[in-house]
């Protein structure tokens, strides 16, 4: 056994120390697995980062009810009845209370705006979110770094962080058309990096007003009392009569949402990898067959010394695996410099524009990595098998 393993050492090491002179052969399969690995990670990264953009605005903490039997505010109505009757409540119906008293609560609707992008002249589809005075509250991480809050009644909005570092003009006192009024840029707010900073936030009675939606309610944001909050809020809202109000908590609500679009941006980006990969093995398994019949002789001549088979097998395998590691090494190294913290965008639930950064994270490195890992050891077993079968007079004869 001993015998056995250091003849393996000793064909890894004969192996390796002759890739100077197949250097340009054995560079291509790292090349092409880093590419594969580069392709792949960068598809995950951004589907992990559009992920963490709205599982980051969501709060185990808060609830948002919404009517007419939908699961995302697009398309929902709460009636104005509904609103009254439960803000009229006095029971424990899983709700948070105020300093004055009041159910701590925002009522809310989104409006698409378009503006148009300075840099490239591009019309975009924005989210204009009309809410009460209390919904900024109700977001646990959003905080305003620069300027104030919009007043009640005012056209004034305040701007999430994204929107103001892509587009121009939305300095704090600036004037912005959206829709047919003009608004003025009052404060700007972050919420660590969440879909939030893809809002624009303004008085929801403004907002009506400017868009037609007089009395226009789309959702209600509310604050649970307690871990028990939402089964009491849900069993309150059950028995309203009319339309139907459901209540969901924002981190189910966006967590929902982004798996919908991440699923669709690894549906895109898992087969197109797993083509490349198939290039990629096919692309390996050559080169080390090449790599073999170079050496050949060499091969041959450690046979007649008594080499047996296993080493010839495991010194050619190893020697794909390693220039498949060192593919993978190189493809994480790039798609980390040119995707992580990358700023990208897709369309919302409500087909607004919502930014986000792609996010190298390690468990999309490791998941790449194992599929550049996967070329060299598939790439390479039929290669190191072959070098187990040469026949060695034909081997020395040839050398002759």
């Amino acid at each position: 056994m001993s015998s056995t393993l250091k003849q393996i050492f000793l064909m890894i090491r004969v192996n390796l120390g002759s890739l100077p002179r197949r250097l340009w052969i054995s560079l291509s399969t790292v090349l092409s697995v880093a590419l594969v690995v580069a392709v792949l990670a960068g598809f995950l990264a951004m589907a992990r980062g559009f992920e963490a953009a709205l599982q980051g605005a969501g709060s185990t903490g808060i609830a948002v009810i919404l009517g007419g039997g939908t699961n995302q505010e697009t398309g929902s109505d709460v009636p104005a009845e509904a609103i009254r009757s439960l803000t009229a409540a006095t029971g424990g119906i899983g709700v948070a209370r105020n300093a004055a008293g009041g159910l701590a609560l925002s009522r809310e609707i989104v409006v698409a705006v378009d503006v148009t992008r300075a840099s490239d002249g591009a019309d975009q589809t924005l989210s204009l979110r009309g809410m009460d005075l209390a919904g900024p509250g109700l977001r646990d991480r959003a905080t305003l770094p620069a300027g104030r809050l919009f007043s009640p009644g005012a056209r004034d909005i305040v701007v999430g962080a994204r929107i103001a570092d892509e587009f121009s003009g939305f300095a704090v006192g600036d004037k912005v058309r959206l829709g047919a009024v003009d608004w003025t840029v009052v404060g700007h707010f972050t919420s660590g990096g969440s879909a939030f900073e893809s809002e624009i936030w303004a008085d929801l009675e403004a907002v009506q007003s400017a868009f037609d939606r007089q009395g226009q309610v789309q959702s209600l944001r509310v604050r649970l009392a307690g871990a028990g909050g939402l089964p009491v809020l849900q069993e309150h809202l059950s028995v309203f009569p009319g339309a139907p109000l459901t209540a969901v908590s924002e981190a189910d609500l966006y967590a929902a949402q982004s798996e919908r679009t991440a699923s669709l941006i690894r549906l895109f980006g898992w087969p197109l990898a797993l083509l490349m990969a198939v290039g990629a093995t096919a692309g390996a398994l050559n080169t080390m067959m090449s790599s073999v019949s170079d050496r050949t002789v060499e091969i041959a001549t450690l046979r007649l010394l008594g080499f047996g088979r296993l080493p010839a097998f495991t010194a050619t395998w190893v020697e794909a695996v390693l220039l498949s590691v060192a593919g993978v090494a190189l493809g994480i190294l790039a798609s980390w410099l040119a995707f992580n913290g990358w700023q990208a965008s897709t369309m919302g639930a409500d087909n607004t524009k919502m930014a986000f950064q792609l996010d190298v994270s390690a468990d999309v490195a490791l998941t790449a990595g194992l599929l550049g890992l996967a070329i060299g050891i598939i790439g390479g077993a039929l290669p190191a098998l072959a070098a187990t079968r040469l026949s060695l007079t034909s081997a020395l004869r040839a050398r002759g």
